[in-house]
């Protein structure tokens, strides 16, 4: 058993154990089992290569990067100068952060690869691109998006309920943007399609001030969320 405060067990992924005795009238002392998150340095954002039709998505976008640059947080992005994606790289740009863009070659053309970033990284396929970005990150945040940030974000929950990850997934749900997801999400459950506590998988905030709160505190899933569906 570990002394106070001092010795500290590894577990998988980003997570570390701290023993601490505390006082207990009846049994003396104890030992808590108390769980930090390991400290944020790379976040991967996904987002729309569009504004939307609110411009408070476009106000989240730069909070967001203002925030990330601040606290020396890297941004890895799909790599575009266009939408909430180019927004974000701006902002974070702008207050003096670090940015890395991953982008398929053949979106190139259409997307406007951001050439004034840190690194732009040119990959071969959406696939590559979803890894790489995955794999230069800490953790995972989610504004407003399309069809392609859906296909990003319900990935990510995947492999994390699959056990192939467990970093922190944080979705900024915009003026209720993201509503419509969680009723999916609801419907899945309430159809016996996952885990009643599958939305443990993922936090759910209202702006990008509680965005790195939310990271740092991000829940462990139980056990049978992460093997229901085996």
């Amino acid at each position: 058993m570990g002394k106070e405060g001092s010795e500290l067990f590894p577990l998988p992924g980003e997570f570390i154990m701290v023993w601490r005795p505390c006082d207990d009238a009846l049994q003396g002392f104890h030992v808590q089992l108390v769980v930090f998150m390991a400290e944020i340095r790379s976040l991967s954002v996904f987002c729309g290569s569009k504004v939307g039709a609110n411009p408070r998505f476009h106000k989240a976008a730069e909070d967001l990067g203002v925030i990330m640059a601040e606290r020396n947080i890297r941004l890895v992005y799909g790599g575009g100068n266009i939408g909430l994606m180019g927004v974000v790289a701006d902002s974070v740009m702008a207050a003096g952060g670090e940015v890395i863009g991953v982008i398929p070659d053949f979106l190139m053309k259409y997307e406007v690869g951001k050439s004034n970033v840190n690194e732009l990284i040119v990959v071969d396929s959406m696939h590559e691109r979803k890894s790489k970005m995955f794999e230069l990150s800490d953790g995972v945040v989610v504004l407003p998006g399309g069809l392609g940030t859906l296909d990003e974000t319900f990935e990510v929950i995947t492999w994390k309920q699959l056990r192939q990850h467990d970093k922190p997934i944080v979705i900024v749900n915009v003026d209720d943007y993201w509503l419509p997801f969680e009723k999916l999400i609801q419907s899945l459950i309430g159809q016996a399609f996952a885990h009643p506590a599958i939305e443990e998988l993922y936090t759910v905030v209202d702006s990008a001030e509680a965005v790195l709160p939310a990271l740092e505190s991000a829940p462990i899933p139980k056990e049978e969320v992460l093997t229901s569906h085996l």
